[in-house]
């Protein structure tokens, strides 16, 4: 696949020209960081927040507590939403209205699923880890199967997602120039 498909979830309304569905542009924003921005419900109230994350082909690993809340909230739903976004500059015009800034942003939609094997969660954490840190896992000691079985890990697949890129200077009106 060379392009996620376009559909009412992901499609970009505002700013069109700003998109893409391609998935190597895509997955090129998620690699250049490690905190999204997870989405979810708890007690009916929308809820987002920072969360580093690994990524391997299309699919993301989160961790945390067995008792984390926005982790069992995703899987009871068995889907989620994230946000990865990078500012790369701001744009200052001679007006407040043609402020800008140039970013990367990728919004992420799919399915959530538990991992359970000891092996599968340990694979994922070196993932995490190494999204992190390149080379990190090597220095750091053995996992004790008291931590890895207390450590909830969620697969996030992602089924589709869209990307909006910001890159170029200011638009100022014509007659602002002489400012």
């Amino acid at each position: 696949m060379t392009d996620y498909q376009k559909s009412a979830l992901n499609r970009v309304k505002r700013g069109n020209i700003r998109a893409t569905y391609d998935v190597e542009k895509i997955n090129s924003i998620l690699d250049a960081g490690f905190i999204g921005y997870v989405s979810y419900i708890f007690q009916g109230k929308a809820i987002s927040l920072p969360m580093a994350y690994g990524r391997k082909g299309q699919e993301i690993y989160l961790h945390g507590s067995r008792a984390n809340r926005m982790l069992t909230s995703l899987l009871d739903a068995k889907e989620m939403s994230m946000t990865v976004m990078h500012l790369d500059a701001l744009v200052l015009a001679r007006s407040g209205l043609h402020h800008s800034v140039n970013y990367r942003s990728a919004s992420l939609f799919g399915t959530v699923e538990e991992l359970t094997e000891p092996a599968e969660k340990e694979a994922a954490l070196f993932c995490f880890m190494e999204h992190m840190m390149k080379g990190r896992w090597d220095g750091i000691r053995p996992m004790h199967a008291e931590e890895l079985e207390r450590t909830l890990v969620v697969k996030f697949t992602i089924e589709t997602a869209s990307a909006k890129i910001r890159d170029v200077g200011v638009a100022d009106e014509p007659e602002d120039y002489n400012l």
